[in-house]
């Protein structure tokens, strides 16, 4: 196997999912993004009014010699809390569900299998949803990289980083 491939996720706010993604070894870029939702070309505002239907999304390019697509949903089950629908810790609203988009079977009996894995792990049953990706959207540039040009931002420093630490990535 070789080459790059694409995995894309929705766990909440993109800006965390993203900056826990940035951190892997063999993940070449990560964008944010929107996708489940029926309006072409949303806007970050629109997606917040929870009326597009779309999920904040991020789009994890990857060398599969690296890091495979198996480890990648592996860290999605740990980068956020599953069980709750349409939230993760304040941020709420469909915009924030969990979400395993695939883009082949391969994929979807990939997140299946590991959803099934991951279940144990948890007290509460896993909401997840595993569907097929449609379209994607990127996000607005100021979305992209959040994390990294925003270290010192509140959000940032409340939200993103305890992730992090909790995940030893800094």
């Amino acid at each position: 196997m070789s080459g790059e491939q694409i995995a894309t996720l929705g766990g909440g706010c993109f800006w965390c999912v993203e900056a826990v993604y940035e951190r892997l070894k063999g993940v070449k870029s990560v964008v944010s993004g929107y996708a489940g939702g029926h309006t072409v070309n949303p806007t970050y505002e629109a997606v917040c009014s929870e009326a597009t239907g779309h999920a904040e999304v991020i789009q994890v390019h990857f060398d599969p010699d690296i890091i495979s697509y198996d480890e990648i949903l592996d860290v999605f089950w740990q980068a956020h809390d599953p069980t709750t629908l349409n939230r993760q810790g304040a941020d709420r609203g469909t915009q924030y569900r969990s979400v395993i988009m695939y883009g082949n079977e391969d994929q979807r009996e990939a997140a299946e299998r590991s959803k099934h894995e991951a279940e144990p792990r948890f007290k509460d049953p896993i909401v997840t949803q595993i569907v097929p990706l449609e379209t994607f959207y990127e996000a607005e540039g100021y979305h992209q990289g959040y994390y990294t040009n925003n270290t010192n931002a509140p959000y940032c420093r409340v939200v993103i980083h305890p992730k992090l630490q909790k995940l030893g990535m800094i």
